[in-house]
């Protein structure tokens, strides 16, 4: 893990960087190949396939409050089960409150969508993403 993961996710009570880190972990596991860039600024992991926000497939947002897992374009993706939240037009998110939350199928169904969303908006086409 990178040193400003581990800051970013550290800086929690041990509630919330326990969920961070499991998050992280699963993330990782299921994401294969996945590039993980910390903005300590922003205060916030995303894990990338891609440059730029165009290439962004998730986000960790940890929080006093908790965990969420954001999602790029996440108003775009199939939610059948309605685990996507949030107000914004572009970006939504689910709130990790267990680590029952992390090992839902429903939430690795959404990570598959958004790997697929990606590759549609890939110009290049020459991802070499392994399937979810």
């Amino acid at each position: 893990m990178s040193t400003h993961a581990a800051d970013i996710i550290g800086q929690y009570d041990e509630t919330v960087s326990s969920l961070g880190f499991a998050l992280r972990d699963y993330l990782i596991g299921e994401l294969k190949d996945i590039r993980e860039i910390s903005d300590v600024s922003a205060n916030i992991i995303g894990y990338a396939y891609g440059p730029g926000y165009k290439g962004l497939i998730c986000t960790i947002i940890p929080s006093k409050k908790g965990i969420k897992l954001g999602f790029n374009r996440g108003a775009e993706l199939p939610d059948p089960e309605n685990l996507l939240t949030g107000t914004g037009k572009i970006h939504k998110f689910v709130e990790i409150k267990s680590e029952k939350d992390i090992a839902r199928p429903a939430l690795k169904n959404l990570l598959k969508e958004a790997v697929k969303a990606f590759r549609k908006r890939d110009s290049a086409g020459d991802n070499k993403i392994i399937s979810i």
